[in-house]
Parts: C-alpha cells; sequence; structure tokens
C-alpha cells in the first residue's frame, strides 16, 4: 500500500491506477501504442464525505471505475487519479 500526504476534499478518492496489461491470454505482448487504460486501481487517500452521504471506500481497497473516470495527476513521478466516489463502480 502506497502512502501520500494529499488529503481530497469532499467526496474525493485518490486512486493509483493498475499497471496496464503487457500480453494478452495468449501471451501475445501488446504495444504500448495499443494498451488500454487500466480500469482499476487501489485507493490511496480518501476525502471525509458529504454530511449526509459517508464514505463507503478507504484507502487500500482494490476499486473499478469507469474508463475515462477521474482526473489523472501527477505527484512525485507517480501517475494518480482523483475522481468522486459516485465514479467508482465496485470494490473488488
Amino acid at each position: 500500500m502506497r502512502t501520500i500526504n494529499i488529503k481530497p476534499l469532499a467526496d474525493r478518492v485518490l486512486v493509483a491506477p493498475a499497471a496496464a496489461e503487457e500480453k494478452t491470454a495468449g501471451g501475445i505482448i501488446i504495444p504500448d501504442s495499443a494498451k488500454e487504460k487500466p480500469q482499476k486501481g487501489e485507493v490511496v487517500a480518501v476525502g471525509p464525505g458529504k454530511k449526509e452521504e459517508p464514505m463507503t471506500v478507504k484507502v487500500g481497497d482494490q476499486v473499478l471505475y469507469g474508463k475515462y473516470g477521474g482526473t489523472e495527476i501527477h505527484i512525485d513521478g507517480q501517475l494518480y487519479l482523483i475522481m468522486r466516489e459516485s465514479d467508482i463502480y465496485a470494490i473488488s
């Protein structure tokens, strides 16, 4: 689990996306230009939530989100996504 000194506001969540698949199930290596954005990742920071809606996800959860969900940000050379909790589809 990664630790980071950023605290998202309200119902926002900071997610470290999983690495893109390097090979297909059949063993074919996928070139960088053809790799799809990952749709899963690990929650590294969680905001306090809203008064009427407490947060469901917590730090360390593996989550599934939409292909174009969140905003990409770079912190200390690492790629992260910041998104609203409602953009997360499931906890795995």
